[in-house]
């Protein structure tokens, strides 16, 4: 997939302030510090797209973006340690998981997992929601330029196998770097295949 446009449309503070859902989506969602905000950017290939900042949990809304006019890339709040009360974490909470369950344009949550780390909880307890809720989702695991690919490849292995002891099939799998631009061809070939089988949801019926 070529990215010939990518521009920010909107932020919601509900699943029914977001955009018509006439188009396919797709959720990019992880921990505070994952690089969430640099992966898009590599992604689209719009270095400014979403603002990259050095204080973790500074995304508190739901963000449209709009992709090539044909579909929404959304940047969702991040989890994890985010320097915010327990009352806005809460808040975030509700909202992400209300649209995880609703949005029914929904096509895959890209669960980002940084690669540097062993298999966190948070992480797994937030991919374990994901299933039992049936919401579609990829794991994407950031920043595999940091270190080596055997280093990598370990805690991925890790990560599975901590996933397997409850996944009869596990998520497909991308490793990505926002600096090296590893995995972002995958990954958007991955986006490309499943628009091409989108169906626009029935309405009004």
């Amino acid at each position: 997939m070529i990215i010939q446009s990518a521009r920010f449309l909107t932020s919601s503070v509900q699943v029914a302030a977001c955009p018509p859902p006439s188009l396919p989506e797709y959720a990019f969602i992880g921990r505070s510090n994952v690089g969430k905000s640099s992966l898009i950017n590599n992604l689209t290939g719009f270095g400014k797209l979403a603002k990259i900042s050095s204080t973790p949990g500074k995304t508190q809304l739901i963000n449209h973006f709009i992709i090539n006019e044909r579909w929404y890339l959304v940047d969702l709040p991040g989890y994890g340690f985010a320097k915010v009360s327990q009352r806005d974490r809460a808040k975030w909470q509700l909202m992400v998981r209300a649209y995880l369950r609703r949005r029914e344009n929904l096509q895959c949550v890209c669960a980002l997992i940084d690669a540097r780390l062993p298999p966190q909880r948070v992480d797994l307890e937030f991919v374990q929601w994901l299933g039992e809720n049936e919401v579609p989702l990829v794991l994407v695991f950031t920043k595999a330029d940091k270190q080596s690919a055997r280093q990598t490849e370990l805690n991925v292995a890790a990560f599975h196998g901590a996933l397997q002891e409850t996944w009869a099939e596990l998520p497909r799998t991308f490793i990505t770097s926002a600096n090296t631009g590893t995995g972002r061809d995958e990954l958007l070939a991955f986006i490309s295949e499943v628009n091409q089988a989108w169906v626009p949801p029935i309405t009004g019926a």
